[in-house]
């Protein structure tokens, strides 16, 4: 997708290299667990027992706005400064708690747990798409401080801003560009040609495939595709649901036995809402470890310096998974 990065293998000979050391388990009152939903704002989603009462225990995934949001319900107002533009931060901002049990992540979680929250990711993603303002909503995760996470119980957030983010919109600009040019999707052909070389996949989920991505940015980054072109991660079925979180789980299994547990971001790309070639497409989740520090050549240039090839890295994630934590580092 017209990304250039910079493949140092020298840097790296070993798993070992690029473990990280877990944070200790923080003690005190955790505002997400059961107990404790009046720590909160009041919930504006989730899935429990039939009879449970709004913001009380029994639920099993439970949706909130953020307590310290990075953007707000706010009158829109634009202006400009001299040569600046301004606008106030608009938006919404909202926290999904992934299960009761207060664990770090979702990795030691059942396929039926991740399937549950795929299924908020969606449902919370169509409702606020419905609200005329927003023109992007932003499904993330983060896990671990040095990506981003102040707190330890497993969630994830969900944005809705109201424009596309520059991102996505050099994503989309690059996908009609090979479109036009070749008649076919440039994702769609990455996962075949990813399937037919195997050296870069992470894990073939049937109707999903998890690879290491030819330019991959960071050491162990992950990014997973439906294998049929389909634009709008919020129209995927139960069933897709369901194949997708056991995928989703392969991976992170594999990156908590291959880098003890790293932290990470999991960004969700998909179509924005009502935008021109939107059809064009093809969805995915890109999972970046933080085993790295972006430093002053990243910043200077936009090309990344990562040390460990990608081909190493799947092979690693895929001994990881398999024997259950135990990489051997010979």
């Amino acid at each position: 997708m017209d990304r250039w990065v910079v493949v140092a293998p020298e840097r790296s000979r070993r798993p070992s290299d690029f473990r990280m050391e877990r944070q200790p388990r923080k003690q005190g009152r955790c505002p997400l667990c059961p107990g404790n939903e009046a720590d909160t704002p009041p919930e504006v989603l989730a899935y429990g027992k039939r009879d449970r009462v709004p913001d009380t225990s029994g639920w099993h995934v439970r949706v909130v706005p953020n307590k310290f949001p990075a953007v707000r319900n706010l009158p829109r107002e634009t202006g400009r400064q001299g040569l600046y533009e301004w606008m106030s931060g608009l938006g919404r901002h909202e926290i999904v708690v992934e299960t009761p049990a207060h664990v770090p992540d979702l990795d030691g979680q059942n396929p039926e747990q991740v399937a549950e929250v795929l299924r908020c990711w969606m449902e919370r993603s169509r409702q606020l798409a419905r609200d005329p303002r927003w023109r992007y909503v932003q499904v993330f995760k983060n896990v671990g401080r040095p990506a981003g996470a102040s707190l330890e119980h497993t969630h994830s957030q969900i944005i809705a801003i109201p424009f596309v983010p520059a991102e996505l919109g050099r994503e989309l600009a690059g996908m009609h560009v090979y479109r036009r040019s070749t008649s076919r999707c440039v994702l769609c052909d990455m996962v075949a040609q990813e399937l037919a070389d195997g050296r870069r996949l992470v894990h073939d989920g049937g109707g999903f495939v998890a690879f290491a991505p030819f330019a991959s940015r960071f050491p162990g980054e992950v990014w997973i595709a439906p294998r049929e072109h389909a634009p709008d991660f919020t129209a995927l079925q139960a069933a897709g649901q369901r194949e997708l979180a056991a995928t989703l789980l392969a991976v992170l299994r594999g990156l908590a036995a291959a880098f003890n547990a790293p932290p990470y971001n999991l960004v969700v790309h998909t179509a924005p809402h009502g935008e021109a070639g939107g059809e064009h497409f093809h969805w995915h989740f890109e999972i970046s470890p933080r085993l790295s520090i972006t430093a002053g050549f990243e910043l200077g240039t936009g090309y990344y310096i990562n040390p460990l090839p990608p081909e190493t890295a799947a092979a690693w994630l895929r001994d990881g998974k398999t024997v259950g934590g135990n990489v051997s580092n010979d």
